[in-house]
């Protein structure tokens, strides 16, 4: 097994692709796995939710291995923040994830649209803005940024694409929002009138509070990982073997 690179051997314009491409397939894994759930399971809700879990779980795990070598495989600007924050990307780089990430979503949000025959564009009337959603959204969020750099910090980000799929997997469940955990998704959640979406109206709540979370998570690692045994930028790695 050979150690991960530190740093993503591709030039931004490849990196900002990859982040576009992967953002778009996560979208559409979420969006169109809820779809299906809704039209298999009818009327089954926690059937639903376990279907969609199990296909956000897994597809997560798939784009992280399928994008890590080139952008990092970040698809959520918490994730992008945080690794400016603690030094492993530059904040401008950082800045230039971020609209490609909000297109990537929206083009995935249209494209399970489109999958399953239904109108391109359709805004969800899903809210979602109570308090336990506010407070489950810092905490899934925190927690996945935990997850993500404990790994990095400690030389393991191999294992890395296991661990956010199985942490998003299990969060779907033990938090009353089904675990968004990241803006970008939510933005594009919006565009989906289905089991997987979420009315615009709530779509700021979650921001403030995915916001709110990984700066909780940035302080934690931090504070419990202070020192680093690799080198920078280590979630910006090959994953290779």
């Amino acid at each position: 097994m050979t150690r991960a690179v530190t740093r993503a051997p591709a030039g931004l314009q490849r990196r900002l692709t990859a982040e576009f491409i992967g953002s778009a397939f996560l979208a559409a894994v979420v969006i169109g796995s809820g779809i299906a759930a809704q039209r298999l399971s009818p009327g089954q809700t926690g059937l639903e939710l376990l279907e969609n879990a199990a296909a956000t779980a897994a597809g997560l795990y798939a784009i992280i291995l399928m994008f890590g070598p080139v952008s990092g495989a970040h698809f959520n600007p918490v994730v992008s923040l945080a690794d400016a924050a603690l030094g492993g990307m530059r904040w401008r780089d950082a800045a230039a994830y971020l609209p490609v990430q909000v297109a990537g979503c929206v083009t995935g949000a249209v494209a399970a649209n489109l999958m399953f025959a239904q109108a391109a564009v359709s805004i969800s009337v899903k809210h979602r803005t109570s308090g336990a959603h506010a407070l489950s959204e810092v905490i899934a969020t925190a927690g996945l940024v935990l997850v993500i750099f404990a790994l990095t910090r400690t030389g393991r980000a191999a294992t890395a694409p296991a661990a956010v799929g199985a942490y998003i997997g299990a969060a779907y469940w033990f938090t009353a929002s089904t675990s968004f955990a990241n803006p970008v998704i939510a933005i594009g959640r919006m565009f989906s009138n289905s089991f997987a979406g979420i009315a615009p109206s709530s779509v700021p709540v979650f921001i403030a509070a995915q916001l709110g979370g990984g700066i909780a998570g940035v302080l934690l690692i931090r504070y419990l990982y202070p020192a680093s045994v690799t080198t920078e930028g280590d979630w910006l790695c090959t994953f290779s073997r």
